[in-house]
């Protein structure tokens, strides 16, 4: 007799499979880092499937953060080697304790894997997790937050190596995949696996536009936005300098006043502790002669509301962005500009999010953006309007100067089309949803544990022992297929002469 409690997973007795108890390894909030949110939300999502999830607790990867609550029931020291150790067994004695299986999920990024001397991107601690956690029984899964198509040695191997010591990897996006399973790292396709990033916000009805306008003084303005953690890396320099020339060129002095560039989020505090301080001011001293040199008028606060925005061209929002500011601000937003640097970047939640809310993009083409908003189809230089019209792709760096302000023209001066845009990327974005992705998850996690369980011998295991002569043929139409249709019969030569253009 067994007893069906209901859901998938919370059947007890024969046969029936029990829920998951889900261990995130991450860092999570109130650290603050992209990676530490999106476990956030991939947990919260997670947790409405109650039918397949039994509980969810995250191991923290720590730099001084604290103090963590519930779901944070383990703290890893970033730089303490023992620190990892420890983890490592805790969570296998958690396990232990457990008659749920335990799924292990881990957020990998170069950044946040220092080494035994303490250097940041150089250790092997997740690789170390992974080998242990796969030897034990436990499904261990490896989310990769960057792929990148020129590694180093280390960095080639601890992909290769976390690909052979787990039971997955998974990406954001496709083009990732074709990296990874490419000469470059050589991993079977069978070990990838593509769940898009979720997104927080599904419908632009959430928040009406007009009302947090109001609520910000922003009710007769048109509102272009730079969201999220900032770094050299946002190339906001030159989304400044483009928004400047946009002004200059397009604009009256009346139809300027009606603009505000919002570029809200505070600094990564990484980047503002590192060398002491130096790199951040010099990127300050950048941002200040950009400013300068596009002649705009610009402040800095703390809160939006209160702002006298006839006074300034550019206002920065320098707080860090709660979700709940967050959220109000993608709804407030009427562009969205991204001028990032990096073109290896595979997700973004900034994208993604701004995709959710409805909310057309300008986007550097780095891959995450490239794949979102034009499908991965070739991308020409220039401006290029997305393969569903979901969003406007630029090049990087100083081209996208005269190419943002050409996108921002184009937008700013044709509703219509702006607004069937918003349509386009709301329609992607609602694909996107957090309960969505964790769904897909979720279905991985069983097809893993079931390809894991199969049986496999179930005839007799034959051996080669003498050459085939299909294989041998096989080979040859690779590499001559003129050469190889001698062997074939008459009709058959015949029929594939004809398909075989002359040389």
């Amino acid at each position: 007799m067994s007893l069906c409690l209901g859901g998938k997973n919370t059947c007890a007795g024969e046969g029936f499979a029990m829920p998951y108890n889900i261990r995130i390894v991450s860092t999570y909030p109130p650290r603050r880092c992209g990676i530490g949110t999106f476990s956030r939300d991939l947990a919260n999502a997670l947790e409405h499937f109650t039918g397949e999830v039994g509980h969810i607790r995250i191991a923290a990867i720590d730099n001084g953060s604290s103090p963590y609550a519930i779901p944070v029931d383990l703290i890893i020291d970033q730089h303490n080697a023992e620190s990892w150790s420890f983890a490592i067994r805790d969570i296998l004695a958690r396990a232990n304790e457990s008659p749920n299986p335990t799924i292990v999920l881990l957020q990998h990024e170069y950044g946040l894997d220092p080494d035994k001397n303490g250097r940041d991107g150089q250790g092997t601690n997740f690789v170390d997790m992974a080998k242990i956690f796969h030897q034990r029984g436990l499904t261990t899964l490896v989310y990769l937050h960057t792929v990148l198509d020129d590694p180093d040695q280390y960095q080639k191997k601890t992909l290769q190596e976390l690909a052979k010591n787990s039971d997955g990897l998974i990406v954001t996006t496709e083009s990732a995949i074709n990296i990874l399973e490419s000469d470059i790292y050589g991993i079977d396709r069978s070990t990838l696996k593509h769940i898009d990033h979720g997104v927080r916000m599904q419908h632009p009805s959430q928040f009406d536009r007009l009302v947090i306008k109001k609520e910000y003084g922003l009710e007769n303005r048109f509102l272009v936005t730079t969201l999220g953690l900032l770094s050299p890396d946002k190339g906001i320099q030159y989304g400044i300098r483009a928004y400047g020339k946009f002004l200059d060129e397009s604009c009256t002095a009346s139809q300027r006043k009606n603009l505000v560039y919002l570029i809200a989020g505070q600094f990564h505090p990484e980047f503002v502790k590192g060398d002491g301080g130096e790199s951040y001011r010099q990127y300050q001293t950048i941002l200040a002669e950009a400013l300068d040199d596009a002649k705009l008028k610009w402040c800095k606060v703390k809160e939006v509301g209160g702002t006298d925005f006839d006074q300034y061209d550019v206002v920065f929002l320098d707080t860090f962005l709660e979700e709940s500011t967050l959220l109000r601000l993608y709804s407030a937003t009427n562009i969205m500009v991204l001028p990032y640097l990096n073109m290896h970047q595979i997700s973004s939640g900034v994208l993604a999010d701004a995709m959710g809310s409805g909310r057309v993009a300008i986007a550097t083409k780095f891959r995450y953006a490239v794949e979102l908003i034009h499908s991965n189809k070739r991308c020409p230089s220039g401006v290029v309007i997305g393969r569903h019209a979901r969003g406007i792709l630029v090049d990087p760096g100083e081209p996208s100067v005269e190419q943002i302000a050409e996108a921002l023209d184009y937008l700013v001066f044709n509703q219509d089309k702006r607004l069937m845009m918003e349509k386009e990327a709301h329609q992607r974005g609602y694909q996107m949803r957090w309960d969505n992705s964790a769904w897909a998850l979720l279905q991985y996690i069983d097809f893993v544990r079931e390809e894991n369980q199969i049986v496999t011998g179930r005839g007799i295991k034959f051996v080669r022992e003498k050459p085939s002569i299909f294989q041998k043929r096989r080979q040859t139409t690779v590499e001559n297929p003129k050469l190889a249709i001698q062997d074939l019969d008459p009709k058959a030569r015949k029929d594939i002469e004809i398909q075989i253009p002359r040389l």
